[in-house]
């Protein structure tokens, strides 16, 4: 049986704490049904006996105190609410334990944004990791040296596992429901709670923001102008001579700024757009490629499912109700 210790930390999502310890009951249940042993032992472990969760709309009463877990098989780190900067310094003394528990063997898990959690410890440096896409930017800031994988639904890398955006830990937690039982039960359990065993990729759900929050002015005017004239034919060479920088040096300077390449975020830019074409007008794939800059169908097909996860029809029949209708 697998000691499963589920942290509380203040400020927690209260359906990041619940949503584990229901689902491993669960599987417990089935195991059981089965004439199998429970494949977890799961506690609620936090600082205190009582914390509060949500502005305190919340308390959790908590199974055992981090100091009377001396070794654990597996830590589930939830994701914070409110202020993350905040909810990071609230919880600075959870880190050590995390650490601890790390070097004696456990598995660390987080979800969503408690990436953010995992990556103070260091443990995430020069290793994979997934997190909400929304708070992508942000914790590339924050964590340069962790490999920001923004894109997928799961990561797995030296006993530690991350999840992407919100009801995306679910797909986490199956992940690990069938590595610790197997497949029939991952199937069973997902059956119950209605989750899409095999989602792999939180790309569809990703919606691409100006990457502006930095201080280089010149990459930023390079940035207003691709948003303005998307649908031109824009070369690198011309922005780095509008910005009167050298093409290379222009080229690193774009990339330190906004995490993406000249050429990958005029992509995204034509793509965002696409998307929301195809969300709001009865426009067919070849009428949105040309609105968007594209004349080759299939270059436009081939990234359009490159940043998506879908094709330009499967993304317009998902998202557009004339479409669906």
């Amino acid at each position: 049986m697998k000691h499963v210790s589920i942290l509380v930390p203040e400020s927690a999502v209260l359906a990041s704490v619940e949503d584990p310890r229901h689902l491993f009951a669960m599987v417990n249940g089935l195991c059981l049904a089965a004439g199998r042993e429970p494949a977890f032992n799961v506690q609620m472990v936090g600082a205190s006996r009582e914390v509060k969760l949500h502005d305190s709309h919340y308390t959790v009463h908590t199974d055992a105190l981090l100091q009377e877990i001396k070794r654990t098989d597996m830590v589930i780190i939830p994701a914070p609410s409110g202020n993350l900067d905040e909810a990071l310094e609230k919880n600075r003394a959870l880190i050590p334990w995390i650490v601890e528990q790390y070097s004696k063997g456990a598995e660390l898990v987080s979800l969503c944004i408690g990436a953010f959690f995992l990556a103070s410890t260091g443990l995430l440096n020069g290793r994979k990791c997934s997190t909400h896409w929304l708070h992508s930017p942000r914790f590339r800031e924050m964590f340069p040296q962790v490999n920001l994988v923004d894109d997928r639904i799961i990561t797995e890398e030296d006993r530690i596992y991350t999840s992407g955006g919100a009801t995306s830990y679910w797909n986490l937690l199956l992940h690990l429901v069938e590595k610790n039982t197997d497949r029939e039960i991952a199937i069973r359990a997902s059956k119950v709670f209605a989750i899409e065993i095999e989602r792999t990729t939180q790309s569809p759900f990703m919606i691409f923001n100006s990457q502006i929050k930095h201080s280089d002015e010149p990459v930023k005017k390079a940035q207003e102008f691709i948003e303005k004239n998307f649908e031109d034919k824009i070369t690198v060479a011309q922005l780095a001579s509008m910005v009167s920088i050298g093409r290379r040096n222009f080229e690193r300077r774009f990339k330190k700024a906004t995490s993406n390449t000249v050429v990958e975020y005029m992509q995204r830019v034509k793509i965002e757009a696409a998307k929301k074409n195809f969300e709001t007008s009865r426009k067919n794939v070849n009428e949105v490629m040309y609105d968007v800059g594209y004349s080759d169908i299939k270059a436009f097909r081939t990234i359009f499912r490159k940043v998506t996860g879908l094709s330009p029809i499967e993304y317009r029949n998902k998202y557009n109700k004339d479409a669906m209708a």
